[in-house]
């Protein structure tokens, strides 16, 4: 029965991503921290989730909030010890979870023993383990823009070279050309699995490899004249063999989990890195759901959102990874709130049912759930005040050259709605001074909706976000069809209703949500026994309540041995 279906415990569970320096601090300084995501474990486990992903925890400068890692096998020492670090692992481990670590190695914080060396001198034996480059008629080797910076070059005067930075300066790129490099990054990749840990997010995995020779990048420059161009470092031939060789150096043998952060592929470029073929990876993060509301010029040229295109890219990547596995995602660290954004604010009312009805929508699909702190509370984006409560490198290098071009304001604009702080604020505990996140002054400022939204009080409200996640978490866990089914869109024309069915063995689930805020007629009725809906009172058939969402099923035998064995 079970002969087509390759079984994975990260198929089957669900995972919690966890940004440390927002979490829970133990030490009132401010900072959230190990010991205080340990103290945390109860209320991780008591989500239903299997796993635990933490963003990097390694020691840092915090150029990037950690993204730049100056020791990949120390910890942070505002996030605490390794004995700290061991006693997370632990804990997770006892109660039946696994840790995700986040791997940054594109590249390095500028402050890394390897790159100290590097700059010393063009013979230093480290010196190939970054891209150096000499200039060109004066000016950088070529026009790549950097993701934060104007240039993705900088000058340094010492050895009258040029080094790559995709991200900040204090972000060199690795010369992933260079096999020390390789060797080295598997190594401690294994001293980690060694460790205990139980796999890798891999950041930004799919730019390791740049193309020959460092091609200039066509297109329309930037106001400061530099190009930005993935073509020529995003996806490139030698990133596969680099994965394949990581595999067999790390992965191989071991009940383990790798997932990939892949921006700008495709659909069908994701499929190469999951190909159960090769199976560099387990599974990739997908961005094209992420990128429905930029522009052309990119994220911080906001559009209005739609319904149809949403629905084309979810049936494109369930499509195309059928023979792979999907990543089901609509939040992280990276990305606003999205209550904020696709749901609704207009009520309090609204505001949790829409926060359910996207978690439905998103974490019945085939793959496998990857929450994100709060959003399991329906936390919101935040009224930040000015650009000086800002602490995102991202968001201030964009204020910065938008005012210097005398657009502040609509800089501005785009930062309150799609700017990474708004995921990065503490997470909100209670309704007490600093949502109980911290005794000290939080390093960013606490979401003063806090009074409202936040654990203690949705613990106590059975109808609350929190309650229901636990639902719909547990109810995936229950059913192979949630679990292993087909997909389908179903209502693909209407105007207002994302729909899609799961089907395994004769089996049918089916999910109805509404996304708009206003009544929505199906266009054929739908029947079947309702097992989950996010709210209360009569159900009309064919008419779903605005943000309403149910999951029906037409034979639930699926789900009646596990309620049997529940009792």
């Amino acid at each position: 029965m079970d002969a087509a279906i390759e079984k994975a415990w990260w198929k089957e569970c669900a995972v919690y991503q966890i940004y440390p320096r927002s979490f829970f601090d133990s030490n009132g300084d401010g900072v959230g921290d190990l010991a205080g995501i340990t103290q945390k474990l109860d209320y991780i486990a008591s989500l239903g989730v299997g796993a635990v992903w933490l963003n990097p925890v390694y020691d840092s400068p915090n150029d990037d909030m950690g993204y730049d890692i100056r020791n990949y096998e120390a910890i942070m020492q505002e996030f605490g010890t390794m004995a700290d670090f061991d006693a997370l692992l632990n804990g997770l481990h006892a109660r039946g979870m696994r840790l995700i670590m986040d791997l940054v190695v594109n590249h390095s914080s500028d402050e890394h023993a390897w790159f100290v060396e590097s700059r010393k001198s063009k013979d230093n034996r480290y010196r190939d383990f970054y891209i150096w480059r000499d200039g060109k008629d004066g000016a950088e080797p070529n026009n790549w823009a950097s993701f934060f910076t104007p240039s993705a070059w900088k000058y340094d005067a010492k050895t009258d070279q040029w080094y790559l930075h995709l991200f900040s300066e204090k972000q060199p790129d690795l010369n992933w050309r260079n096999p020390a490099v390789r060797a080295e990054v598997y190594a401690m990749m294994n001293r980690w699995f060694d460790r205990g840990v139980d796999g890798f997010r891999m950041d930004v995995i799919n730019l390791i490899a740049k193309a020959e020779g460092l091609p200039d990048g066509a297109g329309s420059p930037s106001p400061e004249g530099y190009v930005f161009a993935p073509a020529h470092f995003a996806d490139q031939p030698p990133v596969h063999d680099y994965l394949r060789e990581m595999r067999r150096a790390c992965f191989d043998g071991r009940d383990c989990m790798c997932v990939g952060e892949t921006p700008f592929s495709s659909s069908a470029t994701a499929f190469s890195y999951v190909d159960p073929v090769h199976r560099e990876l387990d599974m990739v993060f997908s961005f094209d759901l992420m990128d429905i509301d930029s522009g052309k010029s990119g994220k911080w040229e906001i559009v209005p959102w739609n319904l149809d295109r949403m629905k084309s890219i979810i049936e494109d990547w369930q499509t195309a990874l059928t023979d792979g596995w999907n990543i089901l995602f609509c939040s992280n660290h990276d990305q606003p709130r999205p209550v904020s954004r696709f749901g609704s604010l207009k009520s309090e009312a609204l505001r949790v049912r829409s926060a359910k009805m996207l978690g439905v929508a998103m974490h019945l699909l085939r793959g496998t759930p990857f929450l994100y702190q709060g959003e399991e509370l329906g936390m919101t984006n935040v009224p930040f005040r000015d650009i000086f409560d800002i602490r995102d490198l991202e968001s201030l290098n964009f204020y910065r050259l938008a005012a210097a071009r005398g657009e502040a304001e609509a800089a501005w604009q785009a930062i309150l709605h799609k700017g990474r702080d708004n995921a990065r604020v503490p997470m909100q505990w209670s309704a007490e001074q600093n949502a109980s996140f911290t005794t000290g002054t939080p390093w960013l400022m606490v979401n003063p909706n806090h009074d409202v939204i936040n654990v203690e009080a949705a613990e106590h409200d059975p109808d609350s976000v929190l309650h229901f996640y636990r639902k719909l978490l547990r109810l995936r866990a229950d059913s192979r069809t949630l679990l292993y089914g087909d997909f389908r869109l179903i209502e693909r024309e209407h105007a207002q209703v994302f729909a899609y069915t799961r089907m395994l063995e004769g089996k049918t689930c089916i999910i109805l949500c509404n996304m708009s805020e206003k009544t929505a007629r199906l266009t054929e009725q739908r029947g079947g026994e309702c097992i989950l809906r996010n709210m209360n009172g009569a159900m009309q058939a064919n008419l779903l309540e605005p943000f309403e969402a149910r999951v029906l099923v037409s034979d639930d035998a699926d789900f009646d041995k596990q309620r049997s064995e529940r009792g």
